[in-house]
């Protein structure tokens, strides 16, 4: 049966990958993209599915209800998947409000106009609606901050301990997200993922900040000591990891989705700089890693994310098909792409 599934900010990073990928793969499927392109949201980023005849896009805001509903009513929206947030944790430091008002207010409003489509009550779906269900973007760092030891690892029940503004507004929309399931019986799924990289990443995150300067023959910026570790899944696999969750995975759950890719923010920035030294060398001859440059850290920098993905792989047959240098490499190659043409 045909149905048409609300996808949340997918003009950003993650939601502009996947929403081609599901529209290839499901050919019963129309997609409603609701996005209120802040600077994060980049139309571009969708090109090549804008004349789609499964595909629609409307600007708005999540935190819009009257919009939302009429969005539920007009699409008969018959599934969810919110992808759309502040994330950027540098940002959350300066405007926290903005990050309260989007992450948690707007989860909120798409949580609860999705109850009241499609649910007479608690426990009591409407006949149309018995199949529909609300998936939940997350990340990793609602748990807060792991030690150097290697063998410790996020796990789905890791106790929440947020570190900054951004971290406790995803942990707070996570919360609201499982009580309406504990509550009212509606068919949620949370994922939490690792940092996630590939193409359309915005130019602030480290990734590209890094490719950038280093072509502009900028400094490299590296917070602290450079040795913050970070779990890296190509968002590619992440799509894929998503796809599976929403389809496949057991109701009220949380799946925890990592790259098995831990590496140092200075690894990050070396292996970039040699990839770069291969396929653009610079004028003078000189290595790119000449550029990195350390700076002051940031507030609150949490040391180290890992995750555990068992439970993904285990249960629903998920892996990750990239592992850190083959997806790098495609990474450089496609930013190389952009910023030189």
């Amino acid at each position: 049966m045909h149905k048409t599934i609300l996808i949340t900010g997918g003009a950003g990073f993650i939601g502009s990958n996947f929403i081609p990928y599901f529209l290839n793969k499901y050919p019963d499927y129309s997609i409603v993209n609701l996005d209120k392109l802040t600077y994060a949201g980049n139309p571009q980023n969708l090109k090549e599915v804008e004349n789609h005849p499964r595909y629609r896009f409307v600007k708005g805001d999540i935190c819009n209800r009257e919009l939302v509903e009429y969005i539920f009513d007009a699409f008969d929206i018959q599934g969810v998947i919110h992808f759309a947030a502040e994330s950027h944790v540098d940002n959350s430091i300066k405007t926290p409000d903005i990050f309260i008002q989007t992450n948690v207010h707007g989860t909120f409003t798409l949580i609860d106009v999705a109850y009241k489509k499609w649910m007479e009550g608690p426990f009591q779906y409407k006949e149309k609606y018995k199949n529909c269900r609300f998936h939940h973007i997350s990340t990793d760092e609602v748990y807060g901050t792991l030690s150097d030891d290697p063998n410790e690892l996020f796990t789905e029940e890791t106790p929440y301990k947020p570190n900054s503004p951004y971290s406790a507004s995803k942990a707070s929309s996570d919360m609201i997200v499982r009580s309406y399931h504990h509550t009212y019986g509606l068919n949620t799924i949370i994922t939490n993922c690792s940092n996630n990289y590939g193409p359309k990443q915005h130019d602030e995150k480290l990734i590209p900040t890094i490719i950038r300067n280093a072509l502009q023959e900028n400094p490299i910026p590296i917070y602290g000591d450079g040795k913050n570790i970070r779990d890296w899944l190509y968002v590619l696999d992440h799509c894929k990891g998503i796809d599976l969750a929403y389809h496949k995975g057991k109701s009220g759950k949380t799946y925890n989705i990592g790259g098995r890719n831990e590496r140092t923010n200075i690894y990050i920035a070396n292996t970039i700089c040699e990839i770069l030294d291969e396929l653009y060398p610079r004028k003078n001859k000189k290595s790119y890693k000449e550029l990195i440059t350390f700076v002051k850290d940031r507030p609150g920098h949490d040391r180290r994310y890992a995750i555990d993905a068992s439970k993904i792989e285990n249960e629903l047959g998920w892996k990750a098909d990239e592992n850190f240098e083959s997806g790098i490499k495609k990474t450089v190659e496609w930013y190389l792409e952009k910023y030189l043409g």
